[in-house]
C-alpha cells in the first residue's frame, strides 16, 4: 500500500480540498488525486489542461505536466483547515444523529441544568434559572423538527446578559457548554471590525466555534457562542470619523443572530485564497452576549429619577445611589440608549442581569462550588501530604478585602496568592509539617499561621513571617 493510499485512509473522517481553489469536496464534487497527496477538482484540473492548451506545447498542445512540480514535496492542506464528511442520510430522509449530540429522550430538564449549574456558581438563581429555560427551549426547538404540520416556527432565544465584572457570566457560559456537551466557542467583541477593516471580520466568531467542533459543520451548528465585552461595540459618541468597531460591526451581526448561511474560513480567522471555506447556517446556533456595561447604572438611575418632584411622597434622586444591584432594573431603552442599535437588541430577546457579588456571596465561592479557590490550594499541598485549613473568620476577611477591590470574585485569587505565598515557599522546606490552619491574623497580617507537626499533637505559630 502506498503512502498517498495510507494517508487517504487515516483522514477518511475528513473531506478533500482542492489546492487550486480550496474549495471541500461537498462543494467542488469528486476529487482527482495526483502525487504527493494533492487534490484537485475536476473544473479547475480542466481549466488548466484549457489554459496549457491555448498556450501551446512542445507536445503538439499536450499540458506541461511540470507546473504541478511532481518530483517537488508539495504543501499538504493542514488537519486544522480539512472539513468533516457530512453525516449520511437514513433511509427515511433524516440525519443520523452524531455521536456525543444528546436526543431529545436525554435533554436534561431546566431544573436538572439549574442543579448543576448550583454545583458549579453560588448564588445567581432568576440568571441560572431564566439560562435553564432559554437553552432548554432551544434544543427542543432544534432536536425537533421546528417546522411542524401546523404551520408553527419557533423562533432563536439568544440571551444577553448584563453583570459586573467577577459577577460570573463567562463561568456560567462555560459551565452550560460543559453540561449539554456541545461546542462552546468564547470570544471577544473587541477584537472585532467592520469587514475590510484591521482586525477579525465578523465571521471568525463562527471560525472558532467550527474550530471547537474539530471542523464538524453540522455538529458546529447546533453549538453555543459566548460573546463576552458586548457593550464594547456600542455606538461611539463624539465622533466624527466612520465607526468600524462599534456600530458597524452590530450591524454586520445581525445577520448571524437571525440566522443565515454565511461562508466561514476553515482554520483561519480571515477570508484569503489559500483559506478553504465552507458554509455555516447560524440558525440553530445558540448566542449568548455579556458585557459589564459601564456607567449603564447613571442611565437606569436618571430614568428611574425622572418622576422625581418635591413633598413628602416625593422620590429622592440619589434613592438608588447605594443599590449595588440596580442593574436588575434594565431595560431595553437603557441599552439603546448605551449606544446598542434597536435591530440588535431585537435578536437579543432574553435580557437579565447578574447580581453584584456581595461578601457572604464570596465567602461562599471560596468554600462551596466543585472548583473553589480554597480546594484548589488544598489539592495542592495534599500533594506535600499537609492538610491547609482556613478559619471561618479568616474567611471573612478575605471577603471583605475582595468587596473593597470591586473586582468581583476575580479579586479573592489575588487576595489569596498574597499571604499563600510565604506558606507555598516554606512548607516544602519541612517534611514534618502535617497541618497548616490560616487563620484571621495572618490574613490581617497580625500574626502567623498554625503550624502543627506530624505524628505530634503540639501546635506553633511561624513567629515571622518567611521563617
Amino acid at each position: 500500500m502506498s503512502d498517498n493510499t495510507k494517508n487517504r485512509n487515516n483522514d477518511s473522517e475528513y473531506e478533500d480540498v482542492c489546492y487550486i481553489c480550496r474549495r471541500p469536496e461537498s462543494t467542488a464534487g469528486k476529487m482527482i488525486h495526483i502525487p504527493n497527496n494533492i487534490c484537485i477538482c475536476k473544473d479547475c484540473m480542466q481549466k488548466t489542461f484549457d489554459s496549457m492548451d491555448k498556450m501551446g506545447g512542445p507536445f503538439g498542445g499536450m499540458p506541461y505536466m511540470d507546473m504541478f512540480n511532481m518530483g517537488q514535496p508539495q504543501q499538504e492542506v493542514p488537519k486544522r483547515q480539512k472539513l468533516k464528511k457530512k453525516t449520511e442520510k437514513s433511509h427515511s430522509g433524516k440525519e443520523q444523529p452524531q455521536q456525543g449530540i444528546f436526543d431529545i429522550q436525554h435533554l436534561p430538564a431546566p431544573h436538572v441544568i439549574k442543579g448543576t449549574l448550583d454545583e458549579y456558581v453560588v448564588g445567581q438563581d432568576f440568571a441560572k434559572k431564566v439560562m435553564s429555560v432559554a437553552v432548554y427551549n432551544h434544543y427542543k426547538r432544534v432536536l425537533t423538527d421546528s417546522e411542524s404540520e401546523d404551520g408553527i416556527e419557533i423562533e432563536k432565544s439568544n440571551m444577553l446578559m448584563v453583570g459586573p465584572t467577577g459577577s460570573g457570566k463567562t463561568y456560567l457560559v462555560k459551565t452550560l457548554a460543559k453540561i449539554l456537551q456541545v461546542p462552546l466557542a468564547i470570544t471577544d467583541a473587541t477584537s472585532l471590525t467592520e469587514a475590510g477593516y484591521i482586525g477579525d471580520d465578523v465571521e471568525s466568531v463562527l471560525s472558532k466555534l467550527l474550530a471547537a467542533a474539530d471542523n464538524d459543520v453540522e455538529k458546529a451548528e447546533h453549538g453555543i457562542i459566548f460573546i463576552d465585552e458586548i457593550d464594547k461595540i456600542a455606538k461611539k459618541r463624539n465622533t466624527n470619523s466612520r465607526d468600524v468597531s462599534g456600530e458597524s460591526v452590530q450591524q454586520g451581526m445581525l445577520k448571524l443572530l437571525e440566522g443565515s448561511d454565511v461562508e466561514v474560513p476553515v482554520g483561519a480567522s480571515s477570508k484569503n485564497a489559500m483559506v478553504p471555506m465552507t458554509t455555516v447556517n447560524t440558525r440553530n446556533i445558540l448566542f449568548i452576549c455579556g458585557g459589564a456595561f459601564p456607567e449603564l447604572e447613571k442611565i437606569i438611575k436618571k430614568r428611574l429619577t425622572k418622576q422625581s418632584s418635591i413633598g413628602f411622597m416625593a422620590q429622592l434622586g440619589d434613592e438608588f445611589d447605594k443599590d449595588e444591584n440596580i442593574l436588575q432594573k434594565v431595560v431595553t431603552e437603557d441599552l439603546r440608549e448605551f449606544g446598542m442599535i434597536p435591530e440588535f437588541l431585537g435578536r437579543l430577546p432574553v435580557v437579565f442581569a447578574l447580581q453584584a457579588m456581595t461578601e457572604e456571596m464570596l465567602a461562599k465561592v471560596m468554600v462551596q462550588p466543585k472548583n473553589a479557590i480554597l480546594k484548589q490550594y488544598q489539592k495542592l499541598l495534599a500533594l506535600d501530604e499537609v492538610d491547609l485549613r482556613f478559619d471561618e473568620e479568616a474567611i471573612s476577611v478575605i471577603a471583605k478585602k475582595a468587596v473593597e477591590k470591586k473586582t468581583g470574585a476575580r479579586a479573592l485569587r489575588a487576595i489569596i496568592e498574597e499571604f499563600m505565598l510565604d506558606i507555598m515557599y516554606e512548607i516544602p522546606k519541612d517534611d514534618l509539617i502535617g497541618r497548616v490552619t490560616i487563620t484571621k491574623d495572618y490574613v490581617e497580617k497580625n500574626g502567623a499561621p498554625l503550624i502543627e507537626m506530624r505524628g505530634s499533637g503540639e501546635a506553633k505559630l511561624l513567629t515571622q513571617r518567611g521563617n
